[in-house]
């Protein structure tokens, strides 16, 4: 998910610092090398590997061949997934977890300091896998538990329970399709109606100027959008805002994409917002709405939610190689 930053952060800090101390010395100081051995190397490569299943496989192989065992193994992948955003790959590990769960060895961990943050990831992988299934009770008492026993992790934990409560509103709100937009070059309005046409669905895209996140991913967006028009599903890019300062800020922006922008771009409404029905909470958020106006999806462009969805509208879509991380074998 988006906000498992902190949590990576912090359990790559605790991995650094005892890959550090597996190597038989204290960190180098600025300006003076020192010699790693090639168990301590598998060991850093293992985990902060990040590019592709198929590169961590071959870290995995080659952590094997230095010794290096099975439950560090575990924690690295489990290290990858999250950082991927990957919840069906943290569910698949489940299993694993639970056949470790009394056998778990602090002595040999290299991302927990102590057995609770151990026992947390496993309450936590219970908890997704029972909000992938839509059990609501056990979620909340898997995730209760997990905050219980380590609630320094609690930055992972806490977006899995936004999403659920995100989900659950989303399912009375409909859009209404007759509403009208300024556009962003002009004030003459225009409606979802018109805009959404006879395509499959609409994909309302919040950005603005001043996230950094939203220009970093506008390449990335260009894509997407361009392939979800080639594939019958409108894109319409909403700016939360319409003050003179944005709008001006916005109008450069587009200026940057070149003389056609893919798809629309509207100012929201003043009153009755998109943004606050749709409780968008940060930028760049992706919205994918049905023609009767239900929504199917409301995220952020990183979850592997939105791109099922599409599929689901369309089978034909594939999903275009982003600018920021091409694919990779």
């Amino acid at each position: 998910m988006r906000s498992t930053t902190a949590a990576i952060l912090l359990i790559a800090a605790i991995a650094s610092a005892v890959a550090a101390a597996d190597k038989g010395q204290a960190p180098a100081a600025a300006g003076h090398e020192t010699k790693t051995s090639p168990r301590a190397a598998a060991l850093e490569r293992l985990l902060t590997e990040r590019k592709s299943p198929a590169t961590l496989q071959a870290a995995i192989e080659q952590a094997r061949k230095q010794g290096i065992g099975e439950q560090v193994i575990l924690e690295a992948r489990f290290l990858f997934l999250v950082d991927r955003h990957d919840d069906e790959g943290l569910v698949a590990l489940l299993p694993e977890f639970t056949r470790r769960r009394e056998s778990f060895d602090l002595e040999t961990s290299k991302i927990f300091s102590c057995k609770e943050d151990w026992l947390a990831v496993n309450e936590y992988l219970e908890a997704l896998a029972a909000l992938g299934r839509g059990d609501k009770d056990a979620f909340k008492q898997h995730i209760t538990e997990a905050f219980w026993l380590s609630p320094r992790q609690g930055a992972a934990f806490a977006p899995h329970i936004d999403r659920l409560r995100l989900d659950e509103s989303m399912r009375s709100i409909k859009i209404d399709f007759t509403a009208e937009f300024a556009t962003i070059h002009s004030d003459k309005p225009e409606s979802l109606k018109n805009l959404i046409g006879d395509n499959k669905a609409l994909l309302l895209h919040f950005w603005s100027p001043w996230s950094n996140e939203s220009e970093d991913a506008m390449p990335d967006f260009v894509r997407t959008a361009k392939a979800l028009a080639a594939n019958n599903i409108a894109v319409v890019s909403i700016l939360p805002e319409a003050s003179a300062e944005i709008l001006a800020d916005a109008r450069a922006s587009l200026l940057a994409l070149g003389k056609n922008p893919p798809g629309a771009w509207i100012a929201d409404a003043k009153a009755s917002s998109l943004n606050r029905l749709l409780r968008v909470q940060s930028f760049p958020t992706m919205v994918v709405v049905a023609t009767d106006g239900r929504i199917l999806f409301n995220g952020h462009p990183a979850e592997d939610g939105l791109w099922k969805m599409l599929q689901q509208i369309n089978p034909q879509l594939r999903r275009p190689a982003l600018a920021a991380d091409p694919k990779t074998p």
